[in-house]
């Protein structure tokens, strides 16, 4: 037996089986779109706990609501999570840092402090700047903003140091004033001082000497 379809009926039999081929895309992608927001949502929670568990909420800042994306890697693939720990010869050089936000006229602040100089048992020095980046565009990355401080490689002496990014979003433009010192940053009172409210972001790792590590 012979089948056999005009024109029109062909047309209908193509649009049947396109419609089912793209709802059977739109179920994968679906999935895998709730997957990734899972993904998303546990990876933030667990950030969120990392910065209460490593006293970076209560030594650095206060409570806050995260409402951006930020990550940050150290060549190239180095990514830092929170409670991580990262060699000191993988953070000589500055990092890269991407931001997320609505729009490119909103500005933000990266700050990278170290509350734990000269040592965790001492910390006489907290806050240590070593890095401060003003003026970037929301979606955009670091070196789109203006270095008001430049990168200091951070170089623990005594002890584990938590080394912490903060991400802030700016009221307007060059609103941001350079910090007078390195040591005894504050970054609740330059936040302050500046308007910038509490963090839309952080992130933080742990470094040591290297030798020390060795002895663990």
């Amino acid at each position: 037996m012979h089948l056999s379809l005009g024109l029109p009926q062909f047309f209908c039999v193509y649009k049947k089986a396109l419609s089912l081929t793209l709802y059977f895309i739109y179920l994968r992608n679906k999935q895998h779109l709730i997957s990734l927001i899972l993904c998303v949502c546990v990876s933030a929670i667990f950030n969120s706990m990392s910065l209460v568990l490593g006293r970076i909420i209560g030594d650095v800042v206060d409570q806050f609501t995260p409402s951006v994306t930020m990550s940050v890697t150290y060549n190239s693939h180095n990514t830092v999570f929170s409670g991580h720990e990262l060699k000191p010869n993988l953070i000589t050089s500055k990092p890269h840092v991407e931001i997320g936000g609505l729009d490119m006229r909103s500005s933000y602040t990266i700050i990278l402090t170290d509350p734990d100089a000269p040592s965790p048992s001492d910390p006489y020095l907290r806050e240590h700047l070593h890095w401060m980046v003003t003026d970037i565009p929301g979606t955009t990355d670091a070196t789109f903003g203006r270095e008001i401080v430049s990168y200091e490689i951070p170089k623990p002496v005594i002890g584990i140091h938590r080394y912490v990014f903060l991400l802030f979003k700016q009221k307007a433009r060059q609103s941001v004033r350079t910090p007078v010192s390195r040591d005894q940053f504050n970054t609740r009172v330059f936040s302050q001082e500046n308007e910038l409210g509490l963090p839309v972001a952080a992130v933080y790792f742990n470094a040591q000497r290297e030798n020390a590590a060795r002895r663990r």
